[in-house]
């Protein structure tokens, strides 16, 4: 989908940061936030985990930080699933007369990229061709990134079939739709023009339906 949160290759964001040695997690909160949701799954019924996160309004999107947007994705499921009301998350405590939840969790769902038949997926692209990513704006979730959609790359690596990682409309995975996922080198000059630097490349690893035939 097109949202703030893909920023790549937008202007004026700032250059990125990198510290050798930043934590996994600045506060033990966050690492409180990221074990609930991962062990309240099976309970809420969850859609795309990505598609979620993204469907934030941009506002507060830009608000929160990393690990609050986990805290935000969390109560809107337990909400969604009936296993808490509002009134609970407002004041901690039970609300008097609330039914009591009944929903059991969900049955765990196999790897996607387990036993896939390769052979059976022949690919749709060959090492050294050149392609264009796909002008596209979907409305779920999407492994395309933006500054990228229309533009020139060539294929240099093909890795095999795996579950296609885009959503729906509705944000539900896709991953049973298995096809081949290649490395694309983008020239920089492609993507942003005579100012950038002649000799520099990026790669993306994008899969069949991402890409387009020149």
């Amino acid at each position: 989908m097109n949202g703030i949160h893909d920023m790549g290759g937008m202007h004026g964001m700032g250059p990125i940061e990198y510290d050798k040695r930043e934590p996994v997690f600045h506060e033990p909160w966050e690492g409180r936030a990221w074990a609930l949701v991962r062990a309240m799954g099976r309970w809420t019924r969850p859609k795309n985990f990505r598609y979620e996160i993204e469907s934030i309004p941009a506002t507060e999107y830009l608000r929160m930080s990393y690990y609050e947007r986990f805290i935000f994705l969390l109560t809107a499921r337990l909400k969604r699933s009936n296993l808490v009301t509002a009134a609970e998350l407002e004041t901690g405590r039970a609300e008097p007369g609330a039914p009591k939840p009944t929903q059991t969790p969900s049955a765990p769902v196999a790897g996607d990229a387990a036993n896939i038949d390769v052979a059976a997926r022949p690919p749709r692209f060959k090492v050294g061709q050149h392609v264009r990513a796909r002008n596209i704006n979907p409305v779920g979730h999407t492994r395309l990134p933006r500054y990228v959609r229309g533009k020139r790359g060539t294929i240099t690596r093909d890795h095999g079939a795996f579950g296609f990682q885009d959503t729906d409309v509705n944000g539900d995975p896709l991953s049973r739709k298995p096809q081949h996922v290649y490395t694309v080198r983008f020239a920089a000059q492609e993507l942003w023009g005579e100012d950038a630097r002649q000799r520099d490349s990026v790669y993306l690893d994008l899969w069949d339906d991402h890409l387009e035939r020149i």
